[in-house]
């Protein structure tokens, strides 16, 4: 990680920060969310309550490069909690900088912190330049997702 890339916990003064990262990450996904959605986002992200998601910035300067998004739950086949990994994004004139790898690297610290022995997450198949990161710095899973169709 470049000395001066700094990942740190999403704070109630970060909004202005977070939200153009999170709708550029919106926008990869080519998805909207109404901003009822974006607000309790935030506010679920500041909490601090512990059964809510978490949030970290990588900053760069005083620039935010990318967010991460995860949360500790309950699993059935723990006593301790696990931790999702939900989202991660780095601004696109930020790839290739180790934005990535500080911010997951910073969730798997958060983990050990809570004692969560596993940290898991999903990206589209086609996301070939994320999964080239992630597959130096974690396991592939072989298992499938399925969505319910409504």
């Amino acid at each position: 990680m470049s000395e001066d890339l700094v990942p740190r916990p999403i704070t109630p003064e970060d909004e202005a920060a977070w939200r153009p990262v999170w709708q550029a990450y919106l926008r990869f996904y080519e998805t909207e969310l109404p901003e009822e959605v974006l607000a309790s986002t935030f506010a679920r992200l500041t909490s601090g309550a512990p059964s809510e998601p978490r949030g970290l910035l990588a900053w760069r300067g005083g620039a935010a490069l990318g967010l991460v998004h995860y949360l500790f739950h309950r699993h059935c086949w723990r006593i301790e909690n696990i931790c999702y990994l939900q989202d991660l994004f780095t601004l696109p004139e930020a790839r290739g900088r180790g934005v990535a790898t500080a911010l997951i690297s910073a969730v798997y610290r958060a983990a050990d912190a809570e004692g969560a022995p596993a940290v898991y997450w999903h990206t589209a198949e086609n996301n070939a330049r994320a999964r080239a990161v992630y597959d130096r710095i974690a396991r592939k899973s072989p298992f499938i997702r399925y969505n319910r169709v409504l």
